[in-house]
């Protein structure tokens, strides 16, 4: 399934509603990109893996509380995204679409 893209997402956090942007270049199951938000800036794509639709990988953002570690589960349908960060105050759902 070809995922390569940019997603336009909404993640669901304890600070209320977030809005993101995850940019994917997948090379065989190897994952690598980007996450993009207001809050959080731009951070690195780590230890990505894909498996079918499902990704996951982890990213390290510096917040307005400090730096958080944040493992991603990610299922993408086609151009819709849905999954969830786990973060240390718990999980946060998101979904979204490829632009």
């Amino acid at each position: 399934m070809a995922i390569d893209g940019t997603y336009n997402i909404t993640i669901n956090t304890p600070m209320g509603d977030q809005e993101a942007k995850l940019t994917f270049k997948t090379d065989g199951n190897i994952l690598t990109g980007t996450s993009e938000s207001a809050m959080a800036g731009i951070s690195e794509i780590e230890d990505g893996k894909v498996n079918g639709n499902e990704l996951t990988w982890t990213e390290n953002v510096k917040t307005p509380m400090g730096p958080l570690t944040l493992n991603m589960t990610v299922t993408v349908d086609g151009d819709r995204i849905s999954g969830e960060a786990n973060t240390p105050f718990g999980p946060a759902p998101f979904e979204g679409s490829r632009e």
